[in-house]
């Protein structure tokens, strides 16, 4: 639609807007693969538990920011980083909700991730995910990452992606 348009900006992860859009991520995710491999959504209470051990907290400022971007004013989707050391930063919670799908959000949070990860000093970002996550791992490639060793021994991790990060060059 004309006129419809992505805003991207800070919020702490405990805001409203993150914390739904926490949710929609983590249900999907989790539905998708106990869907896959048991035949069955993820069941509420396992549901709530995950959702509550995994606040987000490691994505607040000042080693972590989380990113929420907004689509036509509405919370559509976010991207987390979070520093593993000076060096390394690493890309989590990217999301957009189903219905945004399609418009461009993704790419426009990851870039804003990046660029949050080289103003923290990260020189490299690395992220993870799941085999059944095709659409991630094709997201991923298309934005210049490459499929690399694992850097985490997360037990859903699947695929290591890495990418360089070049400094931004000051325009005289």
């Amino acid at each position: 639609m004309a006129g419809m348009a992505w805003t991207i900006a800070q919020e702490p992860y405990d805001s409203p807007a993150a914390a739904a859009l926490w949710r929609a991520y983590y249900t999907e995710v989790s539905d998708r693969w106990y869907l896959l491999h048991e035949g069955h959504r993820t069941d509420p209470d396992e549901l709530e538990r995950e959702v509550a051990a995994h606040s987000g907290a490691d994505l607040a400022p000042p080693g972590g920011q989380l990113l929420v971007g907004r689509y036509d004013g509405t919370p559509a989707g976010s991207a987390g980083i979070r520093l593993l050391d000076p060096d390394t930063a690493e890309l989590t919670r990217v999301f957009v909700l189903p219905e945004r799908r399609g418009r461009g959000g993704a790419p426009l949070l990851v870039a804003a991730a990046e660029e949050a990860a080289r103003a923290l000093g990260a020189r490299r970002i690395v992220l993870d995910t799941r085999s059944d996550l095709v659409e991630a791992r094709a997201l991923y490639a298309r934005l210049g990452y490459t499929e690399t060793g694992p850097h985490n021994s997360d037990p859903y991790a699947e695929h290591w992606f890495r990418k360089e990060l070049v400094p931004v060059q000051a325009v005289n």
